[in-house]
């Protein structure tokens, strides 16, 4: 086996392909496993809060000591 990709054969590649979709296909499953178990959880949004705005407020100083 080559230790450089530079200089790397056919079978090399052909390896290292073989090793990331094994590695790929093995993180898909685990996540699909994963998010199907389901545990009786919703992900809807319930009991929704509207927040509404209120009368307009008029800001009159910006927090910064006045320097003299």
């Amino acid at each position: 086996m080559n230790h450089s990709l530079y200089s790397a054969d056919r079978s090399t590649h052909i390896k290292i392909v073989a090793v990331a979709l094994i590695a790929a296909v093995t993180i898909l499953s685990y996540g699909i496993v994963v998010r199907s178990k389901g545990d009786g959880v919703s992900y809807a949004q319930q009991n929704i809060q509207v927040i509404k705005a209120g009368k307009p407020v008029m800001v009159t100083t910006t927090g910064t000591p006045t320097i003299r």
